[in-house]
């Protein structure tokens, strides 16, 4: 197994741009670890990152745009749904390198009101100035993002793709060097790490941990709360992702798919679906810390992680880091949620 100098050398081979504030902090939950009968918890804290609001995704958009900007590109083109934290970050990481961006959304929720439909993240895209093109009910969004980069490049631009959630190698790369950071400060805070705790979306943080604390030979569990697709849709695309970064980052041949730890207990009736659980997460999290989550990601998370630990899944002689991955402007597209 690679130490962690080799790991971040083999990913300095990469073109990266700077984009986020790090290390970002991780801090003791000592009250919410208290309310859950005296788990050690602590949150790590990719809230932070400063670009365009923060949040786990420009972790990911310093690789992919390193690679972008190496290619010459002037134009980015991603997608994502209505309120997407990836877009927004993504139309900010534009705007700070002067980039061109085109945001292919798919519809809000049929009973969203107006903080939805033109609040919360939508409003910073717009400030960010991305252009916002709306996808179609059924429609592909690859093939469409394909289609929109062809007639830009047909007009002299040089279009780069970002898939959804910069989930891709290159994207997932970005918490292979997370899991090195994370391990360094648990080690200077004499921390022993047993578990982290995220939401898994698209599915490139947790795979990107699960690579990097694999390549690391560090027996890290890396519990993902489904928020997007079942754990039958989930474990073997996080696998994938996973067992790719691995080898890419010289660690492939004791990679087991099994060791893939997701949970959609929490999911409700789907992505962006309000839970009773979710809605006490983030009031326990909110009242105990003064930790901000979001319904759609962090607060299903959270929801997860507390349940958990209630029903003996998580052992109260844990030591847990949470994952926070951002989201914030998104609570305020869905005040409706909180009569």
């Amino acid at each position: 197994m690679p130490s962690a100098q080799a790991l971040m050398e083999r990913l300095g081979r990469y073109p990266k741009v700077s984009l986020a504030v790090k290390p970002t902090p991780l801090e003791p939950l000592f009250r919410l670890g208290r309310a859950l009968g005296g788990l050690r918890l602590w949150v790590k804290r990719d809230d932070l990152t400063g670009l365009g609001g923060g949040g786990n995704k420009v972790r990911k958009l310093e690789y992919l745009l390193g690679e972008a900007l190496a290619r010459g590109a002037d134009t980015l083109i991603t997608t994502g749904a209505w309120q997407s934290n990836h877009a927004r970050q993504s139309a900010a990481a534009a705007a700070r390198l002067g980039l061109a961006c085109h945001l292919l959304l798919s519809p809000a929720r049929p009973q969203a009101g107006p903080a939805c439909t033109r609040g919360g993240n939508l409003l910073l895209d717009r400030l960010l100035g991305a252009r916002i093109h709306r996808l179609e009910q059924d429609e592909e969004p690859m093939a469409a993002m394909e289609r929109m980069a062809a007639e830009l490049a047909s007009q002299g631009a040089r279009p780069y793709i970002i898939p959804r959630g910069g989930t891709c190698l290159l994207g997932d790369l970005g918490y292979a060097e997370c899991a090195v950071e994370l391990l360094t400060q648990a080690r200077a805070q004499g921390i022993h790490l047993d578990r982290v705790v995220l939401a898994s979306g698209s599915g490139g943080s947790h795979a990107g941990l699960v690579a990097g604390f694999h390549a690391l030979g560090e027996a890290v569990r890396v519990t993902g709360i489904a928020v997007r697709a079942s754990a039958q849709e989930q474990r073997p695309l996080v696998a994938r992702l996973a067992a790719h970064a691995a080898e890419t980052l010289g660690a492939a041949a004791a990679f087991k798919a099994e060791a893939v730890d997701v949970t959609d207990a929490y999911l409700g009736a789907g992505y962006g679906e309000p839970t009773e659980l979710m809605k006490e997460a983030l009031a326990l999290a909110a009242g105990t810390e003064g930790l901000l989550l979001d319904p759609v990601y962090t607060g299903k998370a959270m929801a997860g992680l507390v349940d958990l630990v209630r029903k003996g899944g998580i052992g109260r002689d844990e030591t847990v880091v949470f994952l926070h991955t951002g989201g914030l402007p998104g609570l305020f597209a869905y005040a409706d949620m909180f009569p």
